[in-house]
């Protein structure tokens, strides 16, 4: 009788731990969001790249929405990361500018104040991994599993120096979880088989899970597999040597996340499964980047460093082929998400939730201003910040903190050639205004640690790192 007893009550715990994994899962989509580093808006085919041929993230896009005027957050790599996983400024999630390993060159501290996108879902009942690049934080407490993510298996570090030996400034900064690794292949391949290996972790799983998959492709150094350039160099005879090289690594990441998106399907979490792409800047000029006929590139706060390609697909709630033209940054994919989970997104952070439009419903614009800034050191810009501003069609920017301000309407004057900050006073000042209420805001946010804080700032480049 006891016996019986016993299997009864262990039969009603898995009747209660299942039921209750499903009512979780009911009705929340596993998420996959893919960031990418250093995409330029025109080095995919899909968004008009003409030497370069990407038909895996073509298809996802077709599968689902594509905008055309979407944002990151800043023009560099930690405060559009900052911005994705806080929902807030870069700024006001204490990043500012690129977090690095030499504290007298780094730009940020994420702030432990701020909540963390992957906090916000395990409270839906979320799993949540990280795999590829981190680039908020070298150390506890400030490295992914201190932050809300379950499992990390990545890098931790700004950059790799070789995409074959990983390491930065002789530093190994792979891991998995807290544990650092030495594998071996190119860090492309490496990072999809770790993404591949985690959607077959959750196969047959009740909870649902968000991965973020952050790729360090196409960022420099350009080091493609040598199959993948001799494809290119094939079938683009005119082509450079720098570009076929940027061509071939943005290839090859193609191909890596095609494999992650057939793993999916295999696995059979397709249809339930919600896929953003994105870069987390424009494309680096000097390695033969390329942002359409946008003005400028990665570190630049016209257009072509801030402007990035986003789509995003989910089987029977994102309509094929649909396009958007609304604005939107990566701060809005925080609260985008949080929504499709079945949460609130909260008060507490700037970004606005673009699930509606997704879905096809019809989403009256938000009326807000919006901001964009850098801080870096080096002799171009000596630890000073420098910003930009929109409100409607007009933006007020200036593209080093020692360049005056400059002011063009965005309908009229796409390609920020015509200068009107003289010209129209009035519209100059109410940015201005609205910039330094911003500027007020963000002053209040530390991004130092206070003990990790250098005495002094020693200026290393002629032009302020790019990395």
């Amino acid at each position: 009788m006891i016996r019986i007893d016993r299997i009864v009550q262990s039969f009603l715990v898995i009747c209660l731990f299942t039921a209750t994994a499903l009512a979780q899962r009911a009705g929340k989509p596993n998420v996959l969001l893919i960031m990418v580093d250093d995409l330029g808006y025109g080095d995919l085919s899909g968004y008009g790249g003409r030497d370069v041929r990407t038909p895996h993230l073509d298809a996802l896009a077709a599968a689902g929405m594509r905008f055309t005027n979407f944002y990151a957050n800043a023009p560099v790599c930690s405060p559009s990361r900052a911005a994705l996983l806080t929902g807030q400024y870069p700024d006001l999630a204490g990043v500012p500018g690129v977090i690095r390993t030499h504290a007298d060159n780094s730009w940020g501290w994420l702030s432990p104040r701020v909540q963390m996108l992957p906090t916000r879902l395990k409270e839906a009942g979320y799993q949540t991994a990280i795999v590829g690049k981190w680039h908020l934080g070298l150390e506890a407490p400030d490295i992914p599993n201190d932050r809300g993510f379950d499992h990390f298996h990545g890098f931790l570090g700004d950059m790799m120096d070789d995409y074959y030996h990983h390491r930065r400034h002789d530093r190994d900064y792979l891991r998995l979880n807290r544990q650092t690794i030495k594998p071996e292949g190119h860090a492309t391949d490496l990072f999809t088989n770790w993404a591949i290996d985690y959607l077959e972790m959750r196969r047959g799983k009740p909870a649902p899970f968000f991965l973020y998959l952050a790729y360090n492709a196409p960022h420099d150094p350009i080091q493609p597999p040598e199959e993948w350039l001799a494809k290119v160099r094939s079938r683009e005879p005119g082509i450079s040597d720098k570009r076929a090289r940027l061509v071939a690594l943005i290839e090859h990441m193609d191909d890596g996340i095609g494999r992650v998106l057939a793993g999916l399907k295999e696995k059979g979490l397709d249809r339930e499964t919600l896929v953003i792409f994105t870069s987390d800047n424009g494309g680096l000029l000097s390695v033969a980047g390329t942002n359409g006929n946008l003005r400028g590139g990665k570190q630049d706060l016209y257009e072509g460093g801030i402007r990035v390609p986003m789509f995003a697909a989910w089987p029977g709630r994102i309509a094929a082929g649909a396009r958007s033209e609304r604005i939107a940054l990566h701060m809005d994919l925080y609260a985008t998400i949080c929504e499709a989970a079945g949460l609130r997104p909260g008060s507490a952070i700037d970004g606005r939730s673009i699930l509606p439009t997704l879905r096809g419903e019809a989403q009256p614009a938000v009326t807000r201003d919006l901001f964009w800034m850098r801080r870096e050191g080096g002799t171009k810009y000596r630890g000073q910040d420098y910003y930009a501003v929109r409100r409607g069609p007009w933006k007020m920017l200036h593209n080093s903190p020692f360049e005056p301000l400059q002011l063009f309407n965005l309908e009229t004057d796409p390609l920020e050639q015509r200068d009107l900050f003289a010209s129209e006073p009035k519209i100059a000042q109410e940015l201005t205004t609205a910039l330094q209420l911003h500027l007020q805001r963000a002053g209040a946010v530390p991004w130092q640690r206070p003990e990790a804080a250098p005495s002094t700032i020693k200026i290393t480049s002629k032009t302020g790192s790019k990395r």
